[in-house]
């Protein structure tokens, strides 16, 4: 499967064929992972209105090392079971005239336009360079067959085309049996995107999107998506994806929780996990939050789950507060004191002052488990706690934490 160095970083909708990829390693197939420090330099126009911006060498290099260090976490190159290639080291060197004689003379030109991402750039205009993506992609396939024997590429549904035709030079050129395999585009049973939320992608870069967002993007998920969501995005056994899958109401949370440590594991570590599992469960479970001196995550977290609790009933978790979301707010405003309608939404925990107002009016905004009860009050300096900052909640479901900066 082949990775364009178009971003620093992958996102949440592409871990289907990054999971499709993880179990067929498990199985006992050989991965291989295609980082395109080639094919980025053209262009892919597949599912695109628009030409994509073109970017420099050492900026491909060093956004496919990146890329690179992600997908290691999942497949875990060895060199023998899962191995990672650049496509630049075969398509930079190639002379073009000889790529044409012996590549482009199998490749229809009629075929090609009629191709769907070909059909839709047509409409806004295809640049020339972006019409040979097709047959680099393809010769990837044809090297990847003679250099490893690789007999099936995967993709998302945008790539059928392009992944056909590999399968069709192979046939052509080595007289040889390829396969293709393409995933649709998962939707959440919304209709939302996979992989979106309002405040942009689900990124699997910790610098990007912070573990501990990571962790309540999947809390988060509609009721309905938790057991397909199990199913695709952990590697947990079917028979306790099936006993998760009947949990209903309330319980449903059991569920989501293990779906949210079990995908933030894969993607960011054990350790990660377990931090964010803990300050999410602190932040609205009655456990203790502390302060280890790290860095803090960006953004508003959702929180549909509770705390974890003990045969007691006691909650019983310590979790890292600096985990949470936080926003640093000049000292001197704080000194001055803010009005909670306005820090509520200067942080994204509401969506406008008129609806912070509103939670107010019905005891929905909290500063450090008080509940805020006038819209007349001012959230200052007197408000940090022992660590040093404030803690922001909304309804049952969204915390931040606010220091001075």
């Amino acid at each position: 499967m082949g990775f364009d160095s178009t971003a620093s970083s992958l996102h949440a909708g592409s871990l289907v064929p990054i999971m499709a990829m993880v179990h067929l390693r498990r199985a006992g197939h050989r991965a291989i992972a295609v980082v395109g420090g080639g094919t980025t330099m053209v262009g892919d126009p597949s599912g695109k209105s628009e030409m994509r911006q073109m970017l420099d060498e050492t900026t491909i290099r060093t956004q496919g090392q990146a890329i690179l260090i992600q997908l290691a976490r999942y497949l875990r190159f060895d060199g023998t079971n899962a191995i990672a290639v650049d496509n630049a080291d075969w398509l930079l060197p190639l002379n073009y005239v000889a790529f044409l004689r012996d590549i482009g003379r199998h490749f229809s030109v009629n075929r090609m336009l009629a191709a769907e991402a070909y059909k839709l750039r047509l409409e806004k205009g295809l640049s020339f360079i972006e019409f040979n993506y097709q047959l680099l992609q393809a010769y990837d396939y044809l090297t990847l067959f003679r250099k490893y024997g690789c007999t099936l590429q995967m993709g998302g549904d945008d790539q059928w085309g392009n992944i056909l035709a590999g399968v069709d030079l192979i046939r052509r050129v080595e007289s040889g049996a390829a396969e293709a395999l393409t995933f649709p585009l998962l939707t959440a049973a919304s209709g939302a995107k996979m992989g979106k939320t309002g405040q942009g992608a689900v990124w699997l870069d910790a610098d990007c999107f912070s573990p501990y967002d990571f962790y309540q993007y999947w809390v988060d998920c509609d009721d309905r998506d938790v057991g397909r969501f199990l199913k695709i995005f952990t590697l947990l056994p079917l028979d306790e994806v099936r006993r998760l899958e009947t949990l209903k109401a309330s319980e449903i949370n059991e569920a989501k929780r293990i779906l949210a440590f079990e995908a933030t594991k894969i993607t960011h570590g054990e350790v990660e996990a377990e931090n964010a599992r803990k300050a999410a469960a602190a932040a609205f479970g009655g456990g203790s939050l502390r302060a280890s001196g790290r860095k803090g995550g960006h953004g508003t977290v959702v929180i549909p789950g509770g705390g974890e609790t003990t045969a007691s009933g006691k909650t019983d978790v310590m979790g890292d507060i600096t985990v949470l979301p936080t926003t640093a707010i000049p000292r001197s405003r704080l000194e001055a004191g803010i009005s909670p309608a306005g820090l509520f939404t200067e942080v994204g925990l509401t969506p406008s002052r008129r609806e912070a107002k509103r939670m107010i009016e019905q005891g929905g905004l909290y500063v450090n488990d008080e509940r805020i009860d006038s819209i007349e009050r001012l959230l200052s300096i007197k408000d940090l706690g022992p660590d040093g900052g404030m803690l922001l909640k909304a309804g049952k479901k969204k915390v931040h934490r606010v220091v001075p900066g």
